[in-house]
């Protein structure tokens, strides 16, 4: 779609950006020319770090989507300012990448699908876990057949705490706590799109959502949506469910967040297991199938987290130069936000939420 170097912006320079940027800088079809954020010192730090010797710093959205060397933005703000800067990008021209979740209710997101799917240009929700490595394998064994036809799913996402995860400063988590600007709670809302992505993933949409959604205090007086419990019904008699588990004493081994993430996915022939995600539990495989009483074992899988960023940029990269459509669409997304926000409803109500009715989760 697009030949030469593409020209890349990332707004918000946050400690997420660091793993945006990996690909962005290594791969030789793009190039970041400009950074924004409201604290320039902040975004000429990154922009130290990445070796950025000639980038533009700029602390106004506006002044931003204005600069004509700049092709694609890479959105990574707040969830309540995910549609007002979407738009804005888009009406400036843009080429967009938008973090997820795409906004904080159906509202918002019908008009953010409506403006993507009018646009001509490739509208790209941000996903990464389904670009993981282990997940990845774990889907092409399933399409391959290996398990037969997937029946459930089942989910384990374990914050604990780790000596090795890195600094998250104050300001990322203190967004995250206000309900208005996050749009539900951090582990079940935030951190629960990228497990509600794997269950669509595998399993498709869900006819019906039930959600316990618990609440405790995390470290430095954070709280937490935990302990968690989120069940779906899935057509064709499957189901599946999320378990959300802090596990404040206990220690895992971590680059990043200190969270363990575990999958298990069972079928009418056998059942693939998916270990680790944020982090790791000792050493468990990344991958492990069981099929006809025996074990098979994968042991031979990139399984750091940021492989998962990498992978899913390099897929919206080779997709603007090639053709295509992104992973995820802005319509996909909508089905993801969709799935979080029903269980947000199931558990503000104490009921199930039937999505087979468009009027349920909003």
């Amino acid at each position: 779609m697009t030949k030469g170097p593409i020209r890349v912006a990332i707004i918000g320079t946050g400690r997420i950006s660091d793993l945006h940027a990996i690909e962005y800088l290594q791969n030789p079809s793009s190039r970041i020319v400009a950074l924004c954020d409201r604290d320039p010192d902040l975004a000429a730090s990154k922009a130290k770090d990445w070796g950025l010797t000639d980038v533009a710093i700029e602390t106004d959205l506006d002044a931003l989507l204005s600069r004509a060397d700049v092709d694609l933005v890479e959105i990574l703000l707040p969830h309540h300012l995910h549609l007002p800067a979407a738009l804005k990008a888009i009406n400036a021209g843009k080429i967009v990448s938008l973090q997820k979740p795409m906004c904080v209710s159906l509202e918002e997101a019908d008009q953010l699908v409506a403006a993507a799917e009018a646009y001509d240009r490739p509208f790209k929700v941000f996903e990464n876990f389904i670009f993981y490595p282990p997940v990845l394998k774990a889907k092409a064994l399933i399409d391959e057949g290996a398990i037969g036809t997937p029946l459930s799913i089942r989910i384990k996402s374990n914050p604990a705490r780790s000596a090795t995860a890195w600094d998250v400063p104050p300001a990322a988590n203190a967004w995250r706590q206000k309900a208005t600007e996050a749009g539900g709670g951090p582990l079940v809302f935030d951190d629960g799109h990228h497990k509600f992505a794997l269950a669509w993933h595998f399993m498709g949409e869900p006819d019906e959502v039930h959600a316990f959604i618990g609440d405790t205090e995390g470290p430095g007086g954070i709280r937490f949506d935990a302990q968690s419990q989120i069940s779906f019904r899935f057509p064709g008699n499957r189901i599946g469910n999320l378990e959300i588990v802090y596990s404040p004493d206990m220690e895992l081994a971590t680059r990043h967040y200190a969270q363990d993430d575990r999958v298990e996915i069972t079928g009418t022939k056998g059942i693939i297991w998916i270990n680790g995600g944020h982090g790791r539990l000792a050493e468990t495989p990344p991958l492990a199938l069981y099929r006809d009483g025996a074990m098979t074992e994968y042991r031979d899988i990139p399984t750091g987290w940021e492989q998962s960023f990498v992978l899913s940029t390099r897929h919206y990269l080779e997709a603007l130069q090639n053709g295509g459509p992104p992973v995820l669409t802005a319509r996909q997304a909508r089905q993801i936000l969709r799935f979080a926000l029903a269980a947000e409803e199931s558990a503000r109500l104490g009921r199930t939420v039937d999505l087979r009715a468009e009027g349920g989760s909003r």
